[in-house]
C-alpha cells in the first residue's frame, strides 16, 4: 500500500502532521496525546491477530504516520518550527483566496462559514475523524480529505488576520465550481502554467524575507527528520544569506551538525543563536542536545584507558559545554 498522499496541504510539499493524527491545527498538546493514544490503541496489532495482513499494514501505518507525526508534534522545538512553517503557507494561500474552487462538501461548507468559522471547523472535522482508520484501505484517502479542510482553514484564518491587520472589510466567500481543491492549488502553486498572458507581480504578490526564510527552514527540518543532514545545512546556509541573525536558523543548524557529530560547526551556530536570542525554543532545545553530547564525548575520553585526558571539573563549569557559553578557559 502506497503511503503518498496528494490533497491538502500535502499537495504543497509539507507533510501535514495534524491530519495524520486528525486533530484539529488549533489543538493543544494533551488533545494531541489524547488523539494519539487513541489512534495507537486502535491500530495496535492485537486488534487484527486474525488477518495477517491487516495486521501487517496496520503496523505499517503506525510506524511510518502515526509515530513520526506524534513525534514532530509533542516536540515543543519541532512543534513551534511547524507552526511557523503552516503560518507562512496560510498567508500565501490567503493571497489566491478567490481562486479556490472544490467539489468537497466539507470544504464547501467551510468556504462559506464566515464570522462562524471556529464553530464549523472543528463540527466538520470531528465528522471526518470519527471513523478515520476504520477502513485501513481507505485511511490515506480520509487523511488527505482532513488536510484539505485544514489548509482552507489555514487560508480562511490568515485572511481573516490580514483583513483584520489592514483594517479592510472581509472578503465575500468564494463563487464554488467543479474542479477540485488539489486542481485549484495547482494554479496557485504553479501560476505560470495556467496563465494565458503575461501577469504584473504586485508588491504583495512578492515573497517576503521572513516567508523565504521560513520556507528554507521548514525544509530543512524534514530533511533532519529524514536524516539528510547535509541537505539540511545547504539549505539553512540559504535562510542564513538572508536572515544572518536568525536563532532559529542558527539553533536547526547547530542540531544539524551535532547530528553529523562536528561539535566544533554545532557549538559555532547554537553559540549564535543563543547570542540571538536565548528564549528561543529551539535554541534551548539545541543548547541541552549539545550539553548532552558533550558530556558524553567528555565521559569516553576520561574513561578510556589509554586516555591521559585529565577527568571533569566537579564543579560544573568546565568542558567543551561551559567554555561554549562563557566559562573562562583555562
Amino acid at each position: 500500500m502506497s503511503f503518498a498522499i496528494k490533497h491538502g496541504l500535502f499537495k504543497l510539499s509539507i507533510i501535514d502532521h495534524h491530519a495524520i493524527l486528525g486533530v484539529s491545527l488549533d489543538a493543544d498538546p494533551k488533545q494531541i496525546r489524547l488523539r494519539y493514544l487513541k489512534i495507537a490503541q486502535q491500530l495496535h496489532p492485537d486488534t487484527y491477530k486474525a488477518d495477517p495482513a491487516k495486521k501487517q499494514l496496520a503496523g505499517q501505518i503506525l510506524s511510518k504516520l502515526v509515530n513520526p507525526a506524534y513525534e514532530e508534534l509533542s516536540r515543543k522545538n519541532s512543534f513551534a518550527e511547524h507552526q511557523l512553517v503552516l503560518t507562512q503557507i496560510g498567508k500565501r494561500l490567503a493571497e489566491n483566496k478567490d481562486k479556490i474552487t472544490t467539489e468537497n462538501s466539507s470544504v464547501q461548507e467551510l468556504l462559506t462559514s464566515g464570522d462562524r468559522l471556529e464553530l464549523v471547523y472543528p463540527s466538520l472535522l470531528k465528522n471526518l475523524i470519527a471513523d478515520q482508520y476504520q477502513s485501513l484501505e481507505q485511511a490515506m484517502n480520509k487523511v488527505g480529505r482532513i488536510s484539505e479542510l485544514n489548509m482552507v482553514y489555514l487560508m480562511l484564518k490568515c485572511d481573516r488576520q490580514i483583513n483584520r491587520k489592514n483594517q479592510l472589510p472581509p472578503r465575500k466567500s468564494a463563487t464554488l465550481s467543479k474542479p477540485t481543491v488539489s486542481q485549484a492549488y495547482q494554479t496557485q502553486v504553479q501560476p505560470s502554467k495556467v496563465q494565458s498572458s503575461p501577469v504584473t507581480k504586485t508588491e504583495s504578490e512578492e515573497p517576503t524575507p521572513q516567508s523565504r526564510v521560513a520556507s528554507f527552514v521548514g525544509r530543512a527540518h524534514q530533511y533532519i527528520v529524514k536524516g539528510d543532514y547535509d541537505q539540511a545545512i545547504t539549505e539553512l546556509r540559504d535562510a542564513l544569506k538572508i536572515d544572518p541573525n536568525n536563532s532559529t536558523t542558527h539553533a536547526l543548524m547547530g542540531s544539524a551538525y551535532l547530528r553529523k557529530k562536528q561539535l566544533t560547526m554545532a557549538k559555532v551556530h547554537i553559540d549564535k543563536a543563543y547570542q540571538a536570542n536565548p528564549n528561543d525554543p529551539r535554541t534551548i532545545e539545541s543548547k541541552k542536545e549539545l550539553e548532552k553530547m558533550t558530556k558524553i564525548v567528555n565521559k569516553s575520553k576520561t574513561s578510556s584507558p589509554n586516555s591521559t585526558s585529565k577527568p571533569e571539573n566537579k564543579s560544573g563549569n568546565s568542558g567543551f559545554f561551559s567554555g561554549f557559553f562563557g566559562a573562562k578557559k583555562k
